[in-house]
Parts: structure tokens; sequence; C-alpha cells
């Protein structure tokens, strides 16, 4: 299986290196060892693992630290976005303490090793052995503009599947930077036939065709196989969105032939929002580096960023902007733990969380507003608004009565759809129990119209 062949490239919180094993096991990760506070101390406690000290003399100074959380976290809302696991928000809090004493600036050797390992990471979740795989210092849209801005110059087509509002977004983005942008509309639920993409592709002759892979505005998982043969038979880019989709729904960048992938950390993968991983394979490679034109971004140039993260072959890394060394801490942890775990694992667990919170919603008498289950977004569900609510009432009542978080629709969707998020930490069955009690009990006790 394609996912046996890339498995070496799952990051290790050691300096070791992975070699031959399972996707679901991956040695080289260092199980933490109990630790104790210092006395007096309330903070989290924190421990160097075995196999680290056991390496410590051959690989220099020790740079990774494993923390503990000195006290438990409280249930996860059903929200759209996920909360964080113990070792992920532990470790963010006290990466500032470790910067400090430790040297861990964006400039130092351990953030470069740290860097590495997000690479490594990123090549593992996305299926992708590019070289050209980084980390944006910034949300998914950070990854969205870098995505457009360096693969496109003004004057260029570039065409846009619009069906929520991610598309949306792409489309003004482009048209700001001057490209001829032309936008396959569908509404909000809807997805793109093969066919349909390839006869868009041949009329306008677009340098980049952009798809969201999971459309959290409708809760819209679109297919991808296929596209991007399609691209490469008309020379047009594969750009593919999967912000709320990575982790919860099978992607596989080289075997499906996509060009430039990206995502965010907030979802899925359990990271505080901030970092967003973004991969470019060859062909992308080659139009964004034999431009005519900069891109319009100095920020966001892969020509500066690609030196950054170590992509371009040369051995002097310059300086170019101050990352978030906090955040890349936290995406490095959370990156191991979807490893850890095992891709085929996460997309499985959201598959199966996902369809019992179907079952339980069509239980209470509510429509799913995507009918077909194979089009559904695991991590994100969307629900018609039930007929004679209001549903800003609906959801006020479950906040104020339940302290839980769900949401309405987002750009084109907003509504027609109450959106429940359960994705990565939050992916539990007792989630969407809570969540199907919230709207039980809204659905008894708030208002309905007689029309």
């Amino acid at each position: 299986m394609y996912l046996k062949l890339l498995v070496r490239f799952i990051p290790s919180v050691t300096q070791s290196r992975l070699s031959g094993t399972s996707s679901s096991h991956a040695a080289g990760f260092v199980q933490p060892e109990r630790a104790a506070r210092p006395a007096g101390s309330s903070g989290p406690r924190w421990s160097v693992g075995r196999q680290e000290r056991a390496s410590a003399a051959q690989t220099g100074p020790l740079h990774v630290l494993r923390f503990h959380p000195a006290a438990g976290m409280h249930a996860p809302a059903a929200g759209g976005s996920t909360a964080l696991p113990v070792r992920t928000w532990t470790l963010k809090r006290s990466s500032t303490y470790f910067s400090r004493t430790r040297q861990a600036d964006y400039r130092s050797p351990t953030s470069r090793n740290i860097m590495n390992d997000i690479k490594r990471g990123i090549q593992y979740i996305f299926q992708t052995e590019n070289n050209m795989t980084i980390a944006m210092s910034g949300s998914g849209h950070a990854a969205m503009e870098c995505a457009v801005f360096n693969t496109v110059e003004p004057g260029e087509s570039v065409l846009v599947g619009v069906n929520g509002i991610w598309g949306e977004r792409v489309a003004e983005i482009a048209e700001r930077m001057g490209a001829n942008v032309h936008r396959m509309v569908k509404a909000p639920g809807g997805y793109f036939s093969n066919k349909e993409i390839e006869q868009a592709v041949e009329k306008h002759k677009p340098v980049l065709f952009f798809l969201t892979h999971g459309e959290s505005s409708a809760g819209l998982c679109h297919p991808v196989d296929g596209i991007g043969d399609i691209c490469r038979k008309h020379n047009c880019l594969f750009l593919v969105d999967t912000v709320a989709s990575l982790g919860a729904a099978p992607i596989f960048m080289d075997k499906q032939n996509i060009d430039i992938l990206y995502t965010g950390s907030q979802k899925a993968l359990n990271a505080p929002p901030g970092t967003a991983p973004i991969s470019f394979n060859d062909r992308a490679c080659h139009k964004m580096f034999n431009r005519k034109t900069k891109p319009v971004s100095y920020l966001f140039d892969m020509t500066c960023l690609s030196n950054y993260w170590g992509c371009d072959g040369q051995p002097a890394r310059l300086y170019h902007h101050t990352g978030p060394v906090s955040g890349l801490f936290a995406l490095r942890e959370s990156l191991a733990i979807v490893a850890e775990k095992g891709l085929e694992e996460s997309w499985k667990k959201h598959k199966e969380v996902a369809a019992y919170l179907y079952r339980g919603l069509e239980d209470l008498g509510l429509k799913l507003f995507i009918p077909d289950m194979d089009l559904r977004l695991p991590s994100v569900t969307t629900i018609a608004i039930p007929e004679g609510y209001n549903w800003r009432e609906l959801l006020a009542y479950i906040m104020k009565h339940h302290q839980m978080e769900m949401t309405g629709g987002l750009g084109p969707s907003m509504g027609m759809v109450m959106r429940i998020g359960l994705m990565g930490y939050n992916c539990e069955k007792t989630n969407a129990d809570m969540a199907l009690h919230a709207l039980a009990d809204a659905l008894k006790n708030c208002r309905k119209s007689k029309a």
C-alpha cells in the first residue's frame, strides 16, 4: 500500500530515524518517562526520553524535551475546530521557557532540527516525497495565498471550483494579484464531475486549477481521483485545499498527482492555529522558479522560503522573517501524534465517529445537508436547518445551556446549515453524544414557528 512506502517520513521526536516500520507504530518514538515536578512547582513536568539520553553522546546537546500535564483537560466541545491534546498545549505553553533556557530561537540549530522534523512529518501526512515541503508562518490563508502568489503571474488564466467559501476566497486572491479568473460554480454541497472539470480546463486553458477537498462551509468531501491526470494532460497545475479534511479523510498527494497541497494546523492535526503546511512538486517548482515577474508578496516568496526551510540545497539558511517558534514546537508534536497513531487509524476513527453522529442526528429527525454519505466530510457534519426553527436561537440555546459551540453556515451556506465539528482530539463518540443531547434539548425548548 502506498502509505507503507512513505512511512519513513514519520517525524521522530528524537534524533533517531525510522526504518522499516509499519505506519501505525513508528519506531523511533520515545514513550515519555514519568517525572516528578520540582518541589514547589505547579507547572508542567518534563523529562527526557530514554533513547534521547542514550543517543546524547553521539548527537550532541539534547534539543528535545517531552512535557507531561500538571492537570487534566476539560472535555472538548463539539465546535468548528479542535481542542488541543495535552501533549500539544503543554509543549506550546512551555516552549517559551525552553527557548530562553536552550537558545531555541528561529536561527538556532535546535529550531532547524525541529523544522527538518516538521518537513518529514508533513511529507508523511501529505503522502509525498516532495522536497519543497514547508510550514507557512500563518493560518491556512497564508498557504492559500502562497500557492497562488508563487505559481500565477498577472494576466494568466486561473480556474477555480467554487462550491463554498474557500473557492470564493481563492478566486478573490487571484483577482487581486491580477490573474484572469474563471469560476466553476455549484451551490453549497455540490461537486464537480471530472467531465465538467476537463471541459472547463479545455475552454479556459488555466495555468492553475483550484479545488477544495474538505469544503467545511458545506460539509462536503470532494472526490479527487483523476483530476490531477486531467490537469497534467492540459499542462495545468492542480492546487488542493485540505485544511478541514487532512487527517480525517484520505488524501495522497503523489499518487493522485496533486501539484500543490496545503492545510492548516488547527483542525484534525490538533495544533494551535498559526502554522500551515504546504508542499510543491517538481511541476509546480518549475513554474514558480521560472517566473518573469516577482511574486506580489515578499513574505510568501518561495524563493526566500525555500532557503529558510533548507529546501534549496544551499548550505546557509539566510534570515527571512521571525517564524512562530512556539507554534512550530506544537506543530511538530502534533505531527508526531498523528504518526504514532497512523494515518489509516485516524481516517478510520473519523469515519466511524461521523457515522455514529449521523445515526444520532437522523434519530432526532434531523436531515443531513449532504445526502450522499460518501461525499460527507467526516470532520465537519452539516445539518439542514430544521423546518420552523430559527437556527440562531438553537445555537444560542446550546451555548447558553450546554456551553458548547456549534456554528451556522459560512459564506454561501449561511442560513442553510448548522455545523458540528468532531476532528482530531475532539473526535470521540462521547463528544458526539454531548452534541446530540444538546441538540435534542434545544429542539425541545426553542420556539418553533407555526408556518
